[in-house]
């Protein structure tokens, strides 16, 4: 997979691109299963047709640009998206500036210039609820025309249903809300995990006995609040068992999201590297507690819990 990062970035795939491509737009937040029978569809397509396979996604998201304050919490920020993609076999991924230039942009400006010019586009699969273009005047009827007129075709997006419903990033964020780590398990197709590098923090873990990994996650909000048992990868050969809070830590009065691990049985300094983080199983949520020899006594009971479940002594 290769990120082609802006519109403006698209003449140096001009070689790939020449011949045309098959496409699909979209926010893609999670990568589920839903978004993969998608992904597997613009492949099929694109190896019968021996073209390249894009995606097209927007950052920031469209919501998050005009209505930041009621836009939901993502799944995935761009950099675990993009290590999704990794793991398919699309080709490209185009990452186009959502911006004031962008949203002014008209729906038959968007398809001539960015899907026809800029893209070549042959097959476009897409929603067909989907709408683009300034005050979303455009929407799958158009595209119709405007791929019968200039020689692309249109095709919606398959559905894919769990539980008779289709699979969709709303869903799952309200299973995390709960939380139902495996129903949200039974949407994503896999566990729900987050990456982050590790940062330095207050160094309070220690003093209460408990050294902890501090992430950084590169978001505002999470989509999961607690304590949850985890496997922490990237550290070792194999997954590493351990506990983390996400959440503000009220008890010593947090004011941003905070992830803290502490792994069980681990010495070493990891500062700096990238992991990422399986929720395994949901412990409580977060508490504020009276003072820090409830929260220590608190903190033994939650590793102790963990560990049960990872079947540690």
């Amino acid at each position: 997979m290769q990120l082609i990062r802006s519109l403006n970035n698209l003449p140096q795939f001009n070689a790939s691109l020449a011949r045309g491509c098959v496409l699909t737009i979209g926010n893609f937040d999670g990568v589920h299963l839903g978004h993969q029978q998608v992904l597997n569809s613009v492949v099929a397509r694109a190896k019968a047709l021996n073209l390249p396979s894009v995606v097209m996604l927007f950052e920031p998201l469209p919501i998050e640009f005009f209505s930041p304050d009621n836009a939901p919490v993502r799944l995935m920020n761009f950099r675990e998206k993009l290590c999704a993609f990794q793991n398919t076999a699309i080709d490209f991924v185009l990452c186009v500036r959502f911006n004031a230039v962008f949203a002014k942009l008209s729906a038959h400006a968007f398809v001539s210039d960015v899907l026809i010019n800029g893209l070549h586009v042959k097959q476009l699969v897409v929603g067909d609820d989907f709408r683009f273009g300034q005050q979303r005047q455009g929407d799958f009827a158009y595209l119709l025309e405007r791929g019968a007129q200039d020689g692309f075709s249109v095709t919606d997006m398959p559905t894919y249903l769990v539980d008779e419903q289709r699979v969709s990033s709303t869903r799952i964020r309200e299973a995390l809300a709960l939380p139902n780590l495996p129903y949200a398990k039974r949407l994503l197709g896999k566990e729900f995990s987050f990456n982050g590098r590790v940062i330095h923090g207050q160094k309070l873990g220690r003093t209460l006995g408990f050294r902890t990994l501090n992430l950084n996650p590169k978001r505002a909000q999470m989509p999961v609040q607690g304590v949850y048992a985890v496997l922490v990868h990237g550290i070792s050969t194999q997954p590493w068992p351990g506990v983390a809070n996400v959440g503000l830590r009220p008890t010593v009065d947090g004011q941003r999201p905070s992830i803290e691990v502490h792994l069980f049985d681990w010495h070493k300094d990891v500062y700096g590297q990238h992991v990422e983080v399986t929720l395994q199983q949901f412990i409580r949520h977060e508490m504020k507690f009276a003072g820090l020899d409830a929260l220590k006594a608190q903190i033994q009971h939650d590793a102790q819990s963990a560990k049960n479940y990872f079947g540690l002594v």
